[in-house]
């Protein structure tokens, strides 16, 4: 495959570049530490998956032909992305060290990363820009649609887990009420000015 090297750095790149779902790592690393992001860390990353897997299929193209589907699509994720931010905003204020015993359940977290990521037609599009410029259709396509999505998805992980464990060392000064309401206004308000700006978003 060439180029597989210029696809990686493209891919830490834009996995680095914050988004709602960094958004979402920083907030249960900062709520519930480390461990407690891996629910939505891994969701983020199956997601990634299943999106990459849509992109090479019927739907992908559906998704980029047809303006209804795509702006049924943008609504339903701009919603989504809402929907968090008003849940984190109202959600009760909680010191952080004290929720350190009682993490958040990993199957919701698991659900709700997976479904942030399903529901970002940005997304689809983003591999459907990527791939063809770094596959040979002549050659093996599955294998190498494998590696550039497993690539992808692995550092995901890798590239969330280092969020979470940075967000994690700020626990120290958000240890207090106030820090903790910081910490839901500002993930709340970034969630719902994400959905905003997804929701004006054209192609």
């Amino acid at each position: 495959m060439e180029s597989y090297i210029l696809f990686f750095i493209i891919a830490v790149a834009t996995i680095l570049s914050p988004g709602p779902g960094v958004i979402l790592t920083l907030t249960n690393a900062i709520r519930y530490g480390t461990s407690g992001a891996i629910g939505g860390i891994l969701g983020i990353a199956f997601g990634t998956f299943i999106v990459a897997g849509v992109s090479a299929t019927g739907l992908g193209v559906i998704l980029a032909t047809s303006a209804v589907a795509f702006s049924i699509m943008k609504y339903i994720g701009a919603a989504y992305l809402i929907y968090l931010g008003i849940k984190l905003w109202r959600s009760p204020t909680k010191q952080v060290e004290a929720s350190l015993g009682g993490t958040k359940n990993r199957k919701l977290q698991f659900a709700e990363g997976l479904t942030l990521q399903l529901t970002n037609p940005k997304a689809v599009f983003f591999f459907m820009s990527i791939f063809p410029q770094f596959v040979n259709y002549n050659s093996n396509f599955v294998g190498q649609f494998f590696l550039l999505v497993v690539t992808y998805s692995g550092l995901v992980i890798v590239i969330h887990a280092l969020y979470a464990h940075l967000a994690k060392s700020a626990r120290g000064w958000l240890s207090s009420e106030k820090g903790g309401r910081m910490v839901n206004r500002v993930g709340g308000g970034t969630f719902m000015c994400f959905g905003v700006g997804l929701a004006s978003a054209s192609k």
